[in-house]
This record gives C-alpha cells, sequence and structure tokens, in this order.
C-alpha cells in the first residue's frame, strides 16, 4: 500500500511539474510579445506594491540595518523599494534578454546602452590579448545582461548559471540564453573541471560570487562575518590568470551600462601561489563598493550573514 502511495505521489509531482511548466513557458513567451519598456515598467511597479507583503521584505529590512546601522527606517523602505522595483524588472526583462543589448559605439541612433569608453577598452582588450580570464559578478541590476554584454563584444565566454528545476522552464531558459552569452556551464559536481577546461582553452570563465555559500571560505561583508563561495579563487590558484569585476548598472528610462574593473591583484602565500580565502576577501570588497553605490539595485532578499 505504501508503494503504491509513494508512486502516486511521484505521478502527481511529475504533472504539477508540467503544468507548472506549460504556465511558466506560456508566460514567458507572452512577455517576449511586449515592448521591454513597457513591460518592465509595469513588473517594476508591481513589485514594489506586492514586496512589501511578502516574508523576505522582513530578510532584506534585516539586512538592511545592520550594513547601514545610519540609515533611518524610512531609508531603509526606501532602499527596499528600489529592490522590489529592479527585481521585477529583470524578471520582465529576462524574456527579452537576447534583445536588450542594442548598445551603438557610433552613438548615431538612441540606445538602451549608455557609453562606457574605458569598460569597452577593457572588454575589447580581454578579447584580443589571447589570454583567459576570470570574471567575477554579483547579482546587481540586471546580472543576467553582463554575460550577454561580454558575449557582444566577442568576448569567448564561458558562463556558470543555476539551472531551473522545472524541465521545461530550463530548456526555454537556456534556449534564450544559449544564443547571447557564450558557453553555459550548469553548476553540477564537474562544473569546476569544465570551468578549468574552458580556462586551458583560453576562454573566460564569469560567476557569481555574492551569495552565502554553506562549504565557502570566511570573509568579511559590510563589517559582518559570512561565507562565500571559494570557486573563482580556486580556479585562479589552478590556473594563474587575471580576474575581473563585472556588473552592470542600471539607470532611468530603462537605460544600463557596463563596467568591468581592471585586473585585481590576489594576495599570494608564502609559495607563490594565490591565497584562495584573501583573494576571495579582496573580490568581496570590490563587490560591497558596487553595492554601496547602488544599494536599491543589489538583491538584499536573501540571507548572506549566518553562522559562519
Amino acid at each position: 500500500m505504501a508503494s503504491v502511495r509513494t508512486r502516486l505521489a511521484k505521478r502527481l509531482r511529475r504533472l504539477a511539474d508540467l503544468v507548472l511548466g506549460f504556465i511558466a513557458v506560456g508566460a514567458l513567451k507572452t512577455v517576449r510579445l511586449l515592448k521591454p519598456d513597457v513591460i518592465s515598467n509595469f513588473a517594476g511597479g508591481f513589485m514594489r506594491r506586492l514586496g512589501p507583503w511578502l516574508p523576505e521584505h522582513r530578510i532584506g529590512r534585516a539586512n538592511l540595518a545592520a550594513a547601514f546601522p545610519d540609515k533611518s527606517a524610512t531609508e531603509i523602505e526606501e532602499i527596499l523599494g528600489g529592490v522590489w522595483d529592479n527585481l521585477g524588472r529583470v524578471g520582465a526583462e529576462f524574456a527579452h534578454i537576447d534583445r536588450l543589448w542594442d548598445y551603438d559605439p557610433t552613438q548615431q541612433r538612441s540606445s538602451r546602452i549608455l557609453e562606457s569608453d574605458e569598460s569597452e577598452k577593457i572588454a575589447i582588450r580581454l578579447r584580443d590579448d589571447g589570454k583567459p580570464a576570470i570574471i567575477f559578478a554579483g547579482h546587481l541590476a540586471n546580472w543576467e545582461l553582463a554575460a550577454v554584454a561580454a558575449a557582444s563584444f566577442g568576448v569567448d565566454s564561458t558562463v556558470l548559471y543555476r539551472r531551473p528545476n522545472n524541465r521545461a522552464v530550463s530548456n526555454a531558459i537556456i534556449g534564450l540564453r544559449a544564443g547571447c552569452m557564450g558557453t553555459l556551464i550548469p553548476t553540477a559536481m564537474d562544473a569546476p573541471i569544465k570551468l578549468a577546461e574552458a580556462l586551458k582553452r583560453g576562454s573566460h570563465v564569469a560567476a557569481l560570487v555574492d551569495q552565502y555559500a554553506t562549504q565557502g571560505v570566511p570573509v568579511t561583508f559590510f563589517g559582518r562575518r559570512t561565507l562565500a563561495n571559494s570557486l573563482v579563487a580556486r580556479l585562479a590558484r589552478q590556473i594563474d590568470c587575471p580576474i575581473h569585476g563585472i556588473r552592470i548598472v542600471r539607470h532611468p528610462g530603462n537605460r544600463f551600462q557596463l563596467k568591468i574593473t581592471e585586473a585585481i591583484t590576489p594576495p599570494r602565500d608564502a609559495e607563490g601561489k594565490i591565497d584562495v580565502q584573501r583573494t576571495m576577501q579582496v573580490i568581496t570588497d570590490v563587490v560591497e563598493g558596487w553595492v554601496r553605490e547602488h544599494p536599491e539595485q543589489w538583491l538584499w532578499l536573501h540571507r548572506r550573514w549566518r553562522d559562519a
């Protein structure tokens, strides 16, 4: 009898996944029929109203209060409003992720991508120097667009991403990403091996670094101890190559700007090899600087600080 119930439960879960996948993929296709700016504005406004009613709002409020003890409750709520607005826009914009990057270097036509001379020069240098590089990013503004930007400049990119659990949704998302983000590597046990192989081929490996990692290394973020995923530093220790940061800054009017850092200087141990923990602290400090510049554009809604 128990085995019958187990089989029935599995079938119901599969059915639920099919239904949810059908709805999600249908919604994605519907959003693609709408103009990007229209749906982005709608989704941003909608999430500004809905977000404060969700449990994640309390997490965000606690995180901001701890990170910015000098800010008033009103200022914190204003930042959170921007966080929800940005998150809504990211969700809506994702359906158009392969269409958003319309940068015109000649500036002869109106573009949603603002000029960024120094970052463009770095991107071209990375493309043409014949060397591999490691690129770190954070959940800022439309973080998906950073990979699109790199690919648009012709940079050979290999991007680590988290595959959605629902197969139909995963296939739809991969379809959108595949044509505009370079080579995609899903998070899995063999991902570090594949990323190392990509570096050996001369590719540029990109990964997000700003979420809590249970098996991570200790770092300080906004004066508080946490654990950071050390993958990018471990890759750099294995294959000594430049490490750059990349981000997108959101501007009014549904406009974006690409920002790429010069190569950071990773600390080294007594043997001259890259020190993983101290390098992750340097990277975390860079990300903190980004967040301080535009706190309303970072994802404050997850538990970044836990018992480390």
